[in-house]
């Protein structure tokens, strides 16, 4: 049964480690913008204008070279531990996995603790945000997402980030922007495709065209339902609102520059193709990806 789950489109993931993606980009990602400053005859002369041109230009390089895997499995918090990413590893080499959603904070306060693979950040201080992202390049992660889809009380609510972030749009492009700036690697966003009322499709693509527009954010995950903040906890938000794939799929007509990943309700090795088929530029599988195959 593991092996059958591994198998998509008549070939298997299990080969090598690294996404062959990933294996250019290494080549290529190490951009240094201190070494910018260390050829300047006087570095100190450029003006933050500059500076930050420079930044984001080092950005856009990075993100021009990027392509996400076809295949993920989701962040989910309590499941994508390091035991279960060791697992999930050792049946697929090739599929990209994400850690459970970290707040910045725990990054600053446990900088030992740090695992490589994506990393998902969770956070609306961009102080912390920016010193999170900057511990975390030592430990060579592929991407940095940002979780703009979390529905938990805790994190939507008191913690005022996770898919509440999808009420500011510039707020988060912004917060994209810090991130991007201190790191060598891609950026993406994990989101869902409303929030309570905010939910028609001209409000998640004035999202998505904020995000891209304000940063060099060009990878999103769509999960393709909307999150309930109020009256039903995070398991129901994940079965009770409707999933609208046809979001997804007009997302990828709208915004042809772009790069989405399909995330909600895909459970099988068929589902997944069936995706694909259909034209999703990649699929991400949650919760089946460890109830059904662990």
């Amino acid at each position: 049964m593991i092996r059958g789950m591994v198998k998509f489109a008549g070939s298997s993931l299990i080969s090598s480690f690294t996404p062959f993606d990933s294996v250019l980009l290494k080549k290529h990602r190490r951009f240094s913008v201190n070494s910018f400053f260390k050829n300047s005859n006087n570095p100190r002369s450029l003006s933050t204008c500059t500076q930050n041109i420079i930044l984001h230009t080092k950005a856009e390089m990075v993100a021009s070279q990027y392509l996400p895997p076809w295949f993920s499995v989701a962040p989910m918090m309590d499941w994508t531990d390091n035991h279960y990413r060791t697992l999930a590893r050792l049946i697929s080499k090739h599929a990209w996995l994400y850690t459970e959603m970290l707040a910045a904070e725990t990054i600053i306060y446990q900088q030992g603790n740090l695992h490589p693979i994506v990393l998902q950040i969770g956070g609306s201080n961009l102080d912390n945000l920016a010193k999170a992202t900057e511990l975390a390049n030592a430990y060579n992660y592929d991407e940095i997402n940002l979780n703009c889809g979390c529905p938990s009380p805790k994190v939507a609510g008191h913690g005022c980030f996770g898919v509440s972030l999808m009420l500011d749009p510039k707020f988060v492009g912004e917060a994209m922007s810090v991130i991007a700036a201190n790191t060598n690697v891609p950026v993406s966003v994990k989101c869902r495709i409303g929030v309570d009322d905010h939910d028609s499709y001209n409000q998640l693509c004035d999202f998505i065209y904020k995000v891209s527009s304000l940063s060099p954010t060009r990878h999103f995950i769509i999960h393709s339902r909307k999150a309930l903040l109020n009256g039903i906890s995070p398991a129901e938000n994940r079965t009770i609102p409707p999933l609208k794939y046809e979001y997804y799929y007009a997302l990828l007509r709208d915004f042809p520059d772009l790069t989405f990943t399909l995330n909600g309700g895909i459970n099988t090795v068929d589902e997944v193709n069936a995706a694909l088929r259909k034209g999703a530029h990649h699929v991400m599988v949650g919760r089946a990806a460890y109830q059904k195959y662990v």
